[in-house]
């Protein structure tokens, strides 16, 4: 991981970018950047500049936003499961389930490679990676579903007449927000005890 270089850059932006598209060929309902896939490589880049700051004050050694946003980029391939269109040649109920299926996949391999990205290379506690782990998925979670997923969420409040084959996600989605909000709170906690016993360490 300290040897990533350009080419290993351009292939994650390429690759985030590809999947990005594909995620939304099919939607309907996704806006200009989110069918040209910026929408998505802009997400890395945001959510790179969260790591990267939230990392800052334990001061790791040779911890650097280029390496976060590197890697980052390089664990988006396999959301191109998004861009297979189930919902053309399976019942929707059953699509449905397969979408949260992806959805859970992809969301337990970037998650799963985040952890282990943070452990070994700040070779901070597993509380303390759990911890800045957790928070910009958090972050980025309830920010994205108030800002993009807003008419998913009054569909689903007002019974979802319209079923489309997106929608357990998004009920999943919703969950998760729940979760993210409930999480704050202690992890900001976490976070201060972690770098005040990080400072504390460094000093003696």
């Amino acid at each position: 991981m300290l040897q990533f270089d350009k080419s290993h850059f351009i292939a994650g932006l390429i690759g985030t970018w590809i999947v990005g598209m594909g995620r939304y060929w099919d939607d309907p309902g996704a806006n200009l950047l989110q069918h040209l896939g910026l929408g998505s490589v802009i997400y890395i880049f945001v959510l790179a500049v969260l790591i990267w700051l939230i990392l800052l004050p334990f001061k790791v050694e040779k911890w650097s936003y280029f390496t976060v946003v590197t890697f980052i980029g390089l664990t988006s391939f396999p959301a191109i499961f998004y861009a297979i269109p189930v919902e053309r040649f399976l019942p929707m109920s059953t699509a449905n389930t397969i979408n949260v299926w992806f959805l859970a996949i992809v969301a337990a391999w970037r998650l799963g490679l985040l952890f282990f990205f943070l452990k070994r290379f700040t070779r901070l506690s597993s509380g303390n990676i759990l911890t800045v782990t957790l928070m910009p998925i958090c972050l980025i979670i309830s920010v994205l579903t108030v800002l993009n997923l807003h008419r998913v969420v009054f569909n689903i409040m007002g019974g979802m007449r319209n079923p489309g084959p997106h929608d357990s996600s998004y009920l999943v989605l919703m969950m998760l927000t729940g979760i993210s909000l409930v999480l704050i709170l202690p992890l900001l906690v976490s976070y201060v005890i972690g770098i005040y016993n990080r400072n504390k360490e460094r000093n003696e």
